[in-house]
């Protein structure tokens, strides 16, 4: 994505409510969960837990 089409993207979100704010947010996350690399994180965390080990969320999961 060019510069100028990443600012006119930014300059079209700033101008939507918070309801459709929220909306473009969900869609980004549920993106990054269909990538494969979410995917293998989330069976490794998985799998650690299921073995007992603790671990924290990283701040940006925790606000997800």
């Amino acid at each position: 994505m060019s510069a100028t089409a990443m600012l006119q993207l930014k300059q079209q979100l700033s101008k939507m409510s918070e309801k459709q704010r929220q909306e473009v947010a969900a869609f980004l996350h549920r993106l990054k969960q269909d990538s494969p690399a979410w995917q293998k994180e989330m069976s490794r965390r998985m799998t650690e837990m299921d073995a007992g080990k603790k671990f924290k969320l990283p701040k940006t999961l925790a606000r997800a």
